[in-house]
């Protein structure tokens, strides 16, 4: 079937139902989609619980109550075939109640995230053009591009007024100086965390108006160029969103906050302001500005594993993640970045290519998973896995051979 068909499936079944338990991937792609299929069940009279998760397992869908699952799901075979799954990963679920753009030849990797997946759906539930903002945290999360089934959802949004494209600074903060501190997409190495440097660089970049912004990236850029990639530095400057119906207008920023609480144990304040409440606004601020704080500590402190090219350690496993983007993306690699960290008896895995490296991460993740008594999997350029702590030099060792020169 076409994707619209797999929808209108999906958003069938949904409708059928007076009670979902909606499960969600604790990341802003995953919280986003989560956000928009709430919205549209709450407007025709569904009830549901909505929880954030990192991973689910075949117990938490145990049972008779319907399950939704978002940004989770395709890449799981041991789950109750009636789940409703809405996701962008490679699949591997064989279910009836599937929306997947892979699965009808649409790139999940780059050109529809699980919110835009979400949003094709919610069309089918009711007019819920309003939600199309919810799709750019999908697409910047996911680092995405605004191309395919995104260009479609992104020119509708515009040419209803809901999503207002510009150009400027990216580092999402409330103040110029909190833009800079919280740098990590990109991180700027001898920058990020680093109050002192970034009030120079604001003081020398004063003009008679205030702050020059082309003075000021200019000079970040000669401060942060030794030890950044190219790439990093020039995702500075670029395409900017302002979201004319969400709590947190820079699309950004907004993605920054609901991904940081989602990551840091406070999803459902994620989902709160997907759900356009903005009560708790400063909190999920502050949380967002600990959570950064927390990966540029990670990343100063990752430690390369002797002997094994571009595999790291950090001890905290909630920000493998995070700390794998950068790695990849802000600092010079030409072979996938692998980041571990030890999580009781687990141990959490997040892989990373670098630009202008094609490997399929998602397979290679996998099926080293399974042949370490875990599971993992992913999209072509980003990907997890779990595996048991003491299968880690099984894992590295097959890493390696997967990436020998």
């Amino acid at each position: 079937m076409s994707l619209d068909e797999d929808a209108q499936t999906v958003a069938d079944q949904i409708r059928r139902q007076q009670y979902i338990e909606v499960y969600a991937h604790h990341d802003a792609d995953g919280i986003a989609a989560a956000g928009i299929l709430c919205q549209a069940m709450l407007r025709v009279g569904i009830r549901f619980r909505l929880r954030i998760k990192q991973a689910v397992t075949p117990a938490d869908l145990a049972g008779d109550t319907a399950k939704l699952l978002c940004d989770l799901g395709s890449g799981m075979t041991d789950i109750p075939r009636d789940v409703m799954v809405v996701d962008h990963h490679i699949p591997q679920f064989e279910g009836e109640f599937q929306v997947n753009p892979r699965l009808s030849g649409i790139d999940g990797d780059r050109e529809l995230s699980a919110a835009g997946t979400a949003y094709i759906v919610a069309q089918h539930l009711g007019d819920n053009r309003d939600l199309a903002g919810l799709v750019i945290p999908g697409i910047i999360g996911d680092d995405q591009a605004i191309a395919g089934k995104n260009l479609e959802i992104f020119n509708e949004g515009v040419g209803n007024g809901i999503i207002v494209p510009d150009r400027g600074l990216v580092l999402p903060g409330r103040d110029m100086t909190e833009r800079w501190y919280m740098a990590t997409s990109p991180y700027l190495e001898a920058i990020s965390g680093e109050e002192p440097v970034i009030a120079e660089l604001i003081d020398h970049a004063k003009g008679e108006n205030g702050t020059r912004l082309d003075t000021l990236v200019s000079l970040a850029v000669l401060t942060t160029a030794r030890q950044t990639s190219a790439e990093g530095m020039l995702s500075l400057y670029g395409d900017t969103f302002h979201l004319e119906r969400e709590v947190i207008e820079d699309g950004h920023a907004f993605t920054a906050v609901i991904d940081a609480c989602g990551k840091s144990g406070h999803g459902d304040l994620g989902a709160a302001l997907c759900l356009r409440s903005s009560h708790d606004l400063d909190k999920a601020w502050e949380i967002a500005r600990q959570h950064r704080m927390k990966v540029i500590g990670a990343i100063k402190s990752a430690h390369p594993i002797a002997g094994a090219l571009s595999i790291y350690e950090v001890q905290d496993a909630t920000l493998a993640s995070d700390v794998a983007d950068v790695l990849a993306r802000d600092r010079v690699h030409t072979m996938p970045v692998l980041v571990y960290a030890q999580d009781g008896e687990m141990c959490r895995l997040s892989a990373r290519s670098p630009a202008g490296n094609d490997t399929d991460l998602g397979s290679v993740v996998r099926d080293l998973a399974t042949t370490c008594g875990g599971n993992g999997g992913g999209h072509h350029r980003r990907a997890g896995a779990t595996i048991p702590f003491n299968q880690i030099d099984g894992f590295s060792h097959g890493w390696q051979e997967a990436f020998a020169v």
